[in-house]
């Protein structure tokens, strides 16, 4: 989970030195998926045709069961042509403008982006929640917080950074991020509340998500950067850590962060071509509209096995309520 910063307001999942580096590399393919700057857009639809429409499917699960199911929809119902676009959330915007993004399905915050490509160059719009609430945090094995109740409180970590010493954390506690790439404001955090800590990162989503099974199983004291809506959280319950509250105005400069994440309606972002095209796939997006249940469901199904086609079949077909209500039918 992350922008230009890491201002938790405009929830980056990047790293300030990363997001220069996305900034720099947007024909570097961002998650070993397409490029932005050099692929060949493919068109929109237009005058109510659907043709073809470009989303963006940014690196976790949960968004992946976002695109899915509304692919699914798009090309079962609609009869659009979807193409999907592996890449981290800031290069994501950066294809609004050559038309090689019409869609990013959960956007988180990022107002620096929305000020420059909706705001200032106006080749993107709001296109409204998704009804997903997001929470970004620190969060221990359910085994750890049961056998040291106040770990969960941010000032008695320091008491506890023994317990999380690795080989890669130099002799201090660590804190395990995942991707690179996600928002975090983890580096100041550690700093700025005086923590003997030092932030790693798995790498991954998954490697994220792996690491926090085995310590709960084998009971081996972990603390880590986590999320929701997240399907692995109804796996194993994480419990998250108390850092000092979020205050508005508290994430405004990112070097100096010292309070929780905000947390964050998530929302749709699209093209402004793409909305002025008459497509019916952009009312599809417009409209789409669950609940972290929901999304957790499909992600699970992901996460279990199936390809992400038959996952959204599957919900899709439970909830066709919902879906026509989607469409406006």
């Amino acid at each position: 989970m992350i922008p230009t910063s890491t201002n938790a307001s405009t929830r980056a999942r990047i790293l300030p030195g990363l997001a220069a580096v996305a900034a720099m590399a947007l024909s570097i393919s961002a998650c070993g998926g397409a490029k932005v700057g050099q692929d060949t857009a493919a068109p929109s639809g237009g005058s109510g045709k659907c043709g073809s429409v470009n989303l963006a499917v940014n690196a976790w699960v949960g968004y992946r069961a976002d695109a899915a199911v509304v692919s699914y929809v798009a090309e079962h119902q609609l009869g659009c042509k979807v193409v999907k676009k592996n890449l981290d959330e800031q290069v994501s915007w950066q294809g609004f403008g050559t038309g090689e993004v019409d869609a990013i399905l959960e956007n988180w915050g990022h107002e620096d982006l929305a000020q420059k490509y909706i705001t200032e160059q106006k080749v993107a719009q709001d296109a409204g929640q998704t009804g997903n609430i997001g929470v970004i945090g620190w969060y221990v094995p359910p085994f750890l917080a049961k056998e040291h109740p106040d770990i969960v409180d941010w000032k008695n970590l320091n008491k506890y950074a023994d317990l999380f010493k690795t080989s890669e954390s130099g002799g201090k506690g660590e804190l395990l991020d995942g991707d690179p790439g996600f928002v975090t404001n983890d580096g100041a955090l550690v700093k700025n509340l005086n923590l003997d800590y030092k932030v790693v990162y798995a790498g991954s989503e998954a490697a994220l998500i792996t690491s926090f099974r085995m310590a709960e199983s084998t009971q081996k004291p972990m603390i880590g950067y986590f999320y929701s809506p997240q399907w692995f959280l109804a796996d194993v319950p994480l419990v998250k850590v108390n850092l000092p509250p979020y205050t508005t105005g508290c994430d405004a400069v990112p070097a100096k962060v010292g309070c929780d994440y905000p947390p964050y309606n998530l929302n749709k972002v699209v093209s402004t071509k793409f909305a002025q095209s008459g497509s019916p796939a952009y009312r599809l997006v417009k409209g789409f509209h669950w609940t972290n249940d929901d999304q957790n469901a499909v992600a699970k199904s992901i996460q279990g096995g199936m390809s992400d086609d038959a996952a959204a079949k599957k919900w899709v077909e439970a909830n066709p309520g919902q879906v026509k209500a989607w469409l406006g039918s």
